[in-house]
């Protein structure tokens, strides 16, 4: 049996103003043999898979690999470069197996969905090879028809924040494998639920859908269940939450199951409703809390990077200076440029930094501060459930109290480590502010005295209903309350 892996994705937020090109690829990795990448949330069933192949004696082909950080539309050019490497491949090989790691919210220029356009290629470049083309994705992905006339299996993460990835990759893999030999027919169908808001897998009600999910696998026929949350900040047609349900040879259980879910999902509707404090009011639980050896944690959720936002939003920052708060730590801010200063300062030094709203309108403003640079660290990552992703150079900044993070890579925070590896003592804070919207909740949890998820402005508003889109209609919850009765 021989077996093909590839991966190819980024998640595009359609109102970011930072665009997707080469460089963005290059920061968080392109290879041309995709397993020479330690596994991050992406590349990590690439790792799976190869195991798998290898363990089972089978050939092994890897083709080409690469992953950007959330921002706006791809560059065309770079996508079709990208994805005419991996059909290369599937042409000159004709695998038994194709796996594929994508995200399932690429967008590119010219391109509303890149893993439908890339599969539907698949398969013409495969020609009368009949390949099982398996795909994995994350949840917050837009499962389009090409997508699933073109796949024979598709797997999302089922938990958010995506601890995941390694566990859906073995699954598809075996799945993959009993299609191949003849063991299981996979017939996929999805529902459209209407809906469109986050799912925190750690909490109820979600917790419990999606243990439901888990335990009917497996059983009478069910060979998989993904919940696909649909990215809210995708201006594209199919954008929104659906079920996607396989099963083995009955396309209309599969529609059945799909459904049953989707309406399952429906009721739980009204416990799913974001009913977040502003940042003022956050912050005013910040100034009452009294520190117990946990630091309140808030989530500085519309500036998460994780969708598309730039990370160097100064709204928060500029309320705690104007409350003057101490005893509180923010982060990750992206800045190279600071970094670079704060390099040329060195350790113990003292500067005039101007900090964030450097990228775009949904930044805010920019904040002039002086500050000690405490620590500076090179080649810094972050745990990710058993991944890691990688953070750059750190650098620790404290301007009267108030500590900053800043990194010259984008990304989101995923972990303490992003603070404590830079010398600092959370359990000495009153509060810390991430720039996340769920990830971080893994690493935060145990050292947390509570989470706080703040209801901001900033480039991923959680106000579902006020999201400019034009290229779908009104019909999803909370936007309209009842979009099924709706023509």
């Amino acid at each position: 049996m021989k077996v093909l892996i590839a991966g190819l994705g980024t998640e595009t937020n359609s109102f970011s103003p930072i665009p997707t090109g080469r460089l963005s690829f290059e920061d968080s990795f392109v290879s041309r043999k995709s397993t020479s990448i330690r596994p991050n949330m992406f590349s990590a069933p690439l790792h799976e898979w190869r195991k798998a192949a290898e363990q089972r004696g089978w050939e092994l082909i890897e083709s080409f690999a690469a992953f950007a950080e959330p921002a706006g539309p791809t560059v065309r050019e770079v996508y079709e470069e990208y994805r005419d490497e991996i059909l290369t491949d599937l042409a000159a090989t004709q695998p038994d197996i194709a796996l594929i790691s994508m995200h399932g919210a690429m967008a590119a220029d010219g391109y509303d969905d890149c893993e439908g356009d890339l599969l539907k290629c698949a398969r013409q470049a495969l020609g009368p090879k009949q390949t099982v083309i398996g795909v994995e994705l994350d949840p917050h992905c837009h499962l389009t028809q090409d997508m699933l006339d073109n796949a024979d299996l598709i797997v999302a993460y089922k938990e958010y924040p995506h601890t995941d990835s390694p566990d859906r990759a073995r699954e598809l893999f075996e799945l993959a494998a009993d299609t191949a030999e003849g063991k299981i027919r996979p017939v996929m169908r999805d529902y459209e639920c209407r809906m469109l808001t986050m799912y925190h897998t750690p909490n109820q009600p979600v917790r419990g859908f999606v243990d439901e999910m888990q335990q009917r696998e497996g059983q009478g026929g069910v060979l998989s269940l993904s919940l696909a949350h649909g990215f809210p900040w995708g201006d594209v047609e199919r954008v929104g939450t659906r079920i996607l349900a396989i099963c083995d040879g009955d396309a209309d259980q599969a529609a059945a199951v799909a459904e049953e879910f989707g309406r399952k999902l429906w009721d739980l509707r009204e416990a799913l409703a974001v009913d977040w404090p502003d940042i003022p009011a956050a912050i005013s639980r910040v100034e009452s809390f009294v520190p117990s050896g946990k630091p309140l944690v808030l989530a500085d959720f519309a500036d998460n990077v994780g969708g598309g936002a730039p990370s160097d939003s100064t709204f928060v920052l500029a309320e705690v200076l104007r409350r003057d708060v101490k005893n509180i730590a923010l982060g990750i801010f992206w800045d190279p440029l600071l970094v670079r200063t704060c390099l040329d300062v060195g350790e113990g030094g003292i500067l005039q930094a101007r900090i964030g709203g450097k990228v775009g309108l949904m930044s805010g403003q920019p904040i002039d501060l002086s500050v000690k640079v405490c620590a500076i660290k090179h080649k810094m990552t972050q745990l990710m459930g058993k991944t890691t992703m990688l953070m750059g150079t750190g650098v620790l900044l404290e301007a009267d109290g108030v500590y900053l993070v800043v990194s010259d890579i984008r990304t989101q925070t995923f972990h303490p480590s992003a603070f404590t590896d830079l010398g600092l003592d959370l359990a000495a804070l009153k509060a810390v502010v991430v720039k996340s919207s769920q990830h971080f909740y893994a690493g935060f949890e145990s050292i947390a005295a509570e989470i706080i998820y703040i209801k901001g402005p900033g480039a991923i508003t959680p106000d579902y209903t006020i999201i400019p889109f034009t290229k779908r209609d009104d019909r999803y919850w909370p936007k309209t309350e009842n979009p099924f009765a709706t023509k």
